[in-house]
This record gives structure tokens, C-alpha cells and sequence, in this order.
């Protein structure tokens, strides 16, 4: 797909990505790199978050799924 070719949804990622960009480069003073290496250790921890959100909403449904099955007997 050709850049020209994104739809309006990409489009905006793409520009909200260049301004997280380029506040992580001006966090770290022009330095690439380092801005780089900091917003992929975010993404990760955000990721992280996410999953524990996730286990526990699963763990949260599991016990729903029990106590209805116990109620039941």
C-alpha cells in the first residue's frame, strides 16, 4: 500500500506516532537512540499492564463461570 493510499485512520496514527516521536526525541535532547530504546521500554510496560489487566478480568470470569456452576448443584 502506498503511503498516499493510507486511510484516514492510519493517517492520524501515523501523525499522533510522529508527535509521540518527537516528544520522546525532545525528552531526550536529540537523542535518537535513546528516545527510541525509552518509548519501546513504555510500549512494553504498557503491554505488560494490559496482559495483567487481562489475566485478571480471565481470572474474574473463571470464578463467575465456578460460583454460577456452584449455585447450580
Amino acid at each position: 500500500m502506498l503511503r498516499d493510499d493510507l486511510p484516514a485512520a492510519a493517517d492520524a496514527r501515523r501523525a499522533e506516532a510522529q508527535v509521540i516521536a518527537e516528544a520522546y526525541r525532545t525528552a531526550h535532547r536529540g537523542n535518537d537512540h535513546a528516545a527510541l530504546v525509552a518509548a519501546i521500554a513504555d510500549a512494553l510496560a504498557d503491554l505488560a499492564a494490559a496482559e495483567r489487566r487481562t489475566d485478571m478480568v480471565r481470572l474474574q470470569v473463571s470464578r463467575g463461570f465456578v460460583r454460577c456452576a456452584a449455585g447450580k448443584a
